[in-house]
């Protein structure tokens, strides 16, 4: 198989990341025959220092042309200050916004190994659940104003039904592969976009009999992550909602450097880890570079190659497993970005791959 990957290192650690991911992708491709081209882009703080712009028109039109987009993180200290008006974050709703990346999909899945970093006690092992945030319209992308006075404000939440059901729609089809439950997380007790996702969701509540449907207020839900996380097995959400529960969901993971995301329009895909670009570890060898490397996996779901993106998971796994780790992870073994990489792909490289590993992906289209 042949791909062109556009290639977006970012600021802070993204670069580190990203090599690693990189590395890890071409491990893959000798092992089982594929051929990835990347392209290399700008954007975020990179990109205005650069070009003075968070998203060039050439990186757009890089992303455009992809097969898929391969992101490291974006935002640095010296555009911290909010009266700037340049910032790095536009670059990133921006190419979202323009590659029409609707829907984020987020794995939310913790370790045996890492269950001594999360906050609360995790009474019956590992979570395993993911989360379906809408990412182009809401509150997000709605109108906002400030009254020539400073002293009144208004934002405006959006949504219209063929939004939400494009959303439902991704949520049903990962239900589906899984435990069949689906859970939306809405505030329909006050906000009238979120009884329009309710109805939404419950006109296919009554078509799908098979599948089991839930309903949470977003205030309730932060509550029940903690609470019990193991009854969530798909969520879908809204752009705030879906922002407020993935953050604190990440959580449980331990780390925010262990996960991954994806983010999908019906042509393009843009994957990412979740956390920022911490820019206190730029350059220190000491950046975790998992989530990265789990969302080039994703990357490999995307294009339909199931097998590879499993091999990865599963080296990480046996890794961690082994306390080989960051020294964010606290393991026995505290190693560095590059040599964490460096063991992983031999770990890849001594397994032999079964065959009948492609399937079409079809989460979105």
């Amino acid at each position: 198989m042949k791909k062109k990957i556009a290639v977006f290192e970012g600021d802070g650690i993204g670069p580190e990341v990203t090599q690693a991911s990189i590395k890890v992708l071409d491990a893959i491709a000798k092992k089982f025959n594929h051929e990835f081209e990347y392209n290399h882009g700008w954007i975020g703080a990179a990109a205005i220092n650069k070009f003075g712009n968070p998203l060039p028109k050439e990186s757009l039109k890089m992303a455009s042309d992809a097969d898929a987009i391969l992101l490291g993180a974006v935002g640095d200290p010296q555009f911290s200050d909010p009266n700037i008006k340049i910032r790095p974050e536009q670059g990133l709703l921006e190419i979202r916004k323009k590659l029409n990346l609707f829907a984020n999909i987020r794995p939310i899945k913790s370790y045996e190994a890492t269950a001594h970093l999360c906050p609360i006690k995790l009474q019956n092992g590992p979570v395993d659940f993911v989360i379906v945030r809408e990412l182009t319209s809401g509150i997000y992308f709605g109108k906002s104003s400030l009254n020539s006075a400073g002293d009144e404000a208004r934002d405006e939440c959006f949504y219209s039904i063929a939004e939400i059901e494009r959303i439902v729609k991704i949520g049903l089809k990962l239900s589906a592969d899984r435990n069949n439950k689906l859970t939306l997380i809405d505030k329909a007790n006050v906000l009238e976009t979120s009884r329009l996702w309710r109805k939404v969701v419950n006109s296919y509540e009554k078509v799908n009999k098979d599948m089991t449907f839930d309903y949470l207020y977003i205030d309730n839900a932060t509550m029940q992550v903690i609470l019990n996380p193991y009854q969530f097995d798909v969520v879908v959400c809204s752009n705030m909602f879906g922002d407020i529960i993935s953050d604190e969901s990440s959580v449980l993971a331990g780390s925010l450097g262990m996960l991954p995301s994806g983010s999908y329009s019906e042509s393009n895909a843009l994957f990412e880890p979740v956390h920022g670009s911490y820019p206190q570890a730029k350059g220190k060898d000491i950046a975790n570079p998992i989530g990265s490397i789990l969302s080039a996996a994703m990357m490999l779901e995307y294009f339909g190659l199931l097998e590879e993106a499993r091999l990865i998971e599963s080296s990480i796994d046996s890794m961690l497993n082994n306390g080989l780790a960051t020294e964010d992870l606290k393991l026995e073994h505290k190693i560095g970005t590059v040599q964490f990489t460096d063991i992983l792909i031999n770990l890849i490289a001594k397994v032999n791959p079964a065959n009948g590993s492609q399937k079409q992906n079809e989460l979105v289209g």
